[in-house]
């Protein structure tokens, strides 16, 4: 049992790795400017705790002048605690702004067979944050997406869907008013669930009907990295890098290779014929 003066010493040892790192994420990819009113997006999971906790202790100390707003979308899901979230807050000195939604409600109506449950939702409470955070005048919107959730993310693109990308740390939203960032990108997931539990987060879930039985592919890649890390002890962070060190010369994508003043072949082959069938599903899915 580690007593109270180790666990403080281990939670502030933790906490200042994941300053520095998302302080390095923030000034690499320009993720916060002065002036900036940023939602910062709470779900009740580790990684959006610490996500508002990090970012709040980066914003007392920056150079530039940004805000904070702390907001929780309620989908529905029976038994989902908004509630802690609130008051977990409250003891913090912070508010949050919730905004409870029908999604739950137009999911079971009109999910269509085959069609991913997560998917589905992901697009609902996406509009509600949107919507919630042009109402409370916020230009970018926070995520807790972490490094681990970019390798698995590039991994199941290129194993699931024949394409080569991940999440970006900076993305412009589809509705061209806000901007979404993810400083945690640099984060190992590990050093979340380390700080979240050191730190005490009352931990709660999205409660929907189909919680745990999901997402099997993308546990199925977290399973494949821990398996190579044994062998490869810098797997994550060579395939961080990787993310960061794109050669396009070597690549296949047939545009790609037009906007770097290659000529096109005369006959396209299949393997760009299938990534641009792809790439166009894909933008008319969005």
């Amino acid at each position: 049992m580690v007593n109270e003066k180790e666990r403080k010493r281990q939670l502030k040892s933790t906490f200042l790795k994941l300053t520095r790192a998302a302080g390095k994420a923030i000034g690499d990819f320009r993720l916060i400017e002065e002036g900036d009113r940023i939602a910062v997006g709470m779900s009740g999971g580790k990684d959006s705790y610490t996500l508002r906790e990090v970012l709040e202790d980066l914003r007392r100390k920056a150079p530039v002048n940004f805000e904070l707003i702390p907001v929780n979308i309620d989908s529905g899901f029976p038994g989902y605690r908004k509630e802690v979230i609130v008051e977990f807050l409250r003891k913090e000195g912070f508010s949050c702004h919730s905004e409870t939604t029908n999604a739950y409600e137009i999911i079971e109506q009109k999910l269509r067979a085959g069609s991913s449950y997560c998917a589905f939702c992901a697009r609902l409470r996406r509009g509600s944050l949107y919507t919630l955070a042009d109402r409370l005048n916020c230009n970018k919107i926070a995520l807790g997406h972490h490094l681990d959730d970019l390798i698995e993310t590039l991994l199941l693109n290129q194993f699931y869907g024949g394409t080569l990308g991940s999440m970006s740390p900076k993305l412009q939203a589809d509705n061209g008013r806000h901007t979404v960032i993810r400083p945690l990108v640099y984060v190992e997931e590990s050093l979340i669930a380390e700080y979240s539990r050191l730190r005490g987060h009352d931990i709660i879930h999205c409660s929907c009907p189909v919680e745990g039985t999901t997402d099997q592919n993308r546990q199925k890649m977290k399973q494949l990295v821990k398996n190579l890390e044994g062998d490869i002890p810098e797997l994550r962070r060579s395939l961080l890098g990787a993310l960061g060190n794109v050669q396009p010369h070597r690549l296949l994508d047939q545009e790609l290779q037009l906007s770097l003043g290659h000529p096109r072949p005369l006959q396209a082959g299949h393997t760009g014929q299938a990534a641009t069938e792809k790439r166009q599903q894909g933008q008319q899915q969005q």
